[in-house]
């Protein structure tokens, strides 16, 4: 039994034995009870932030050499150097060509580290936009799978342009002239997920979560 539902057995024991004392505390039990489902739902909620971060979920390389004949990953963005923390390439599917484009999260603390968990710099971007804008000129389809908490909230990432880099894919992907389909296989998080979330139809895998901002990040406001 979860620790909600023993402790909503023991608020209506405790009302069976007021009820028999005389006692009148049916507006204390009611408030109690409001509580306990409130941080019921929260924990639901909780527990699918969990799930969307689980190190044995699929990552964006996992799914994509799944579905792909083959795959070919480039690199950088032909201005600063390249972000392994998102991943882009050409791949097939039944002998088409696809570009995918994809945060890679890494299983372990070494891979985590060598990916940034996810959270791409503004390089990781504009290699994105790269790839992007070489698939509208080759007629390929773009797939992006998003996965991250939000873009690299670091000192280098800001003084080499983050918020821009993720402006400029908002503006630009908007205009692609090529079939885009976002699929948030994890996490997506506020502008990082934007960066590479505009598209033609955007889909979430199940316990999947997609919001303005990470949980940690919006209690830290509240705080």
């Amino acid at each position: 039994m979860s620790n909600s539902k023993k402790m909503e057995s023991r608020v209506e024991e405790l009302g069976k034995y007021a009820a028999e004392a005389g006692v009148d505390i049916t507006d204390e039990i009611k408030k109690i009870s409001d509580k306990l489902k409130e941080t019921s739902r929260s924990s639901l909620a909780w527990k699918r932030v969990e799930l969307a971060r689980n190190p044995d979920r699929p990552r964006a390389l996992d799914i994509i050499n799944a579905i792909c004949d083959d795959f070919i990953e480039l690199h950088g963005d032909r201005h600063y150097g390249d972000d392994l923390a998102l991943v882009a390439g050409i791949g097939t599917i039944n002998d088409i060509p696809v570009t995918f484009i994809g945060n890679q999260k890494g299983r372990n603390l070494k891979e985590t580290m060598a990916r940034n968990g996810g959270m791409a710099n503004p390089e990781g971007y504009r290699k994105a936009l790269r790839i992007a804008k070489q698939a509208e000129k080759f007629h390929r389809p773009i797939i992006t799978l998003i996965d991250t908490q939000g873009a690299y909230p670091g000192l280098g990432a800001e003084e080499r342009g983050i918020g821009e880099a993720i402006a400029v894919n908002l503006r630009e992907f908007t205009q692609l002239k090529t079939p885009i389909i976002c699929i948030i296989i994890g996490e997506g998080g506020s502008g990082g997920a934007l960066g590479i979330g505009v598209g033609d139809k955007i889909y979430m895998l199940e316990n999947a979560v997609y919001s303005v901002i990470s949980p940690e990040g919006y209690a830290s406001i509240l705080l």
